[in-house]
């Protein structure tokens, strides 16, 4: 397994103090545990008292820009370990499927953090406007922007920028106006800081990881019908070779993992929201056989359906999900 150590940065007064009023922001608008709404279009806010060390929450991240005010969380990609921590910034450029947990929350400090959806028009927009200045920075971490989830330290820029939107809460009249000007400076900062070439290489046409994102694309909506390795490759004007050699580098995990962990995250949805038997879910997300169903979910999940979701069932809110 690929492990991201966490190399949490000691942040100075400054940053520390805004880290603390985005922490205050975002107890104030988020009183209960779990994944809140806001009024602001794309933002929701997360909370969590105690950690979840023990209890791994299952969803698929929306391509979206997040950031930890307070605490810290880990999360499973494929073969990639990521740890998560204070002012911590972490992008989802495409849909993923991910297992997360919290690692560091209490009632006197809880966990708690924001998620802010990216449209990828508006990253593209901005990347167009930008032009050569973008494409003039130097490539750092080369390695790691392939991957569709990627994560850096926070710049007290886009931290100030984070706060802005966050305090748009307090004036509701104000948010139709400056919400949309407030997002488009968080996605400028983002793209020209350090996550930026990331959040580039996903967003401009024509590039290997934007193919990618079109056929995460497809097997999201299509996650239920049978793979047809050569019709994606063919939709993108790839190789078969190339798509899964591609398609690896972005999701950590080849297109059929991928689609098989799209169906039984769906499937304990199903089972944890809407009550639905296991076998009855295995069919909704295209399994043949409950029994094969059952395999494959204690696999990734651990233990079998009924006993996941019996333990589950009132011990995890949305918190894990962002």
């Amino acid at each position: 397994m690929s492990v991201v150590q966490p190399v949490f940065e000691t942040p100075d007064d400054a940053i520390k103090q805004l880290a603390n009023t985005l922490s205050r922001r975002i107890q104030k608008w988020a009183p209960e545990e779990g994944l809140t709404p806001t009024a602001v279009p794309g933002l929701e806010l997360v909370r969590a008292n105690s950690s979840l060390t023990n209890c791994i929450g299952s969803t698929v991240y929306d391509p979206s820009l997040c950031l930890i005010a307070q605490g810290s969380k880990r999360i499973w990609l494929g073969d990639r370990e990521i740890d998560y921590g204070p002012l911590s910034c972490m992008v989802s450029a495409v849909h993923l499927p991910v297992l997360g947990k919290i690692t560091e929350a209490s009632a006197e400090r809880p966990y708690l953090g924001l998620k802010l959806a990216v449209d990828a028009q508006e990253v593209t927009d901005l990347v167009l406007e930008l032009g050569e200045g973008l494409s003039e920075m130097e490539e750092r971490g080369c390695a790691e922007t392939a991957c569709g989830l990627g994560r850096v330290q926070a710049e007290k820029g886009l931290v100030e920028a984070m706060l802005r939107l966050v305090s748009l809460l307090d004036s509701p009249q104000d948010i139709r106006i400056l919400a949309p000007l407030v997002r488009r400076e968080i996605f400028y900062r983002a793209l020209v800081g350090e996550i930026g070439l990331h959040m580039r290489k996903f967003a401009v046409a024509d590039t290997q990881t934007h193919r990618i994102s079109k056929v995460i694309a497809v097997l999201k909506d299509r996650f239920t019908e049978p793979l047809r390795v050569r019709e994606l490759a063919d939709m993108v004007n790839m190789s078969e070779s190339s798509l899964f050699h591609s398609f690896k580098q972005v999701t950590r995990m080849s297109p059929v993992q991928f689609q098989k962990k799209l169906r039984l995250h769906e499937a304990r949805r199903l089972m944890l929201a809407e009550g639905m038997e296991a076998a009855t879910a295995s069919f909704r997300v295209g399994y043949g056989s409950p029994s094969h169903f059952s395999r494959e979910y204690s696999r990734l999940f651990g233990v079998p359906p009924r006993t996941d979701v019996s333990k589950l069932r009132g011990e995890l809110p949305q918190t894990a999900r962002a």
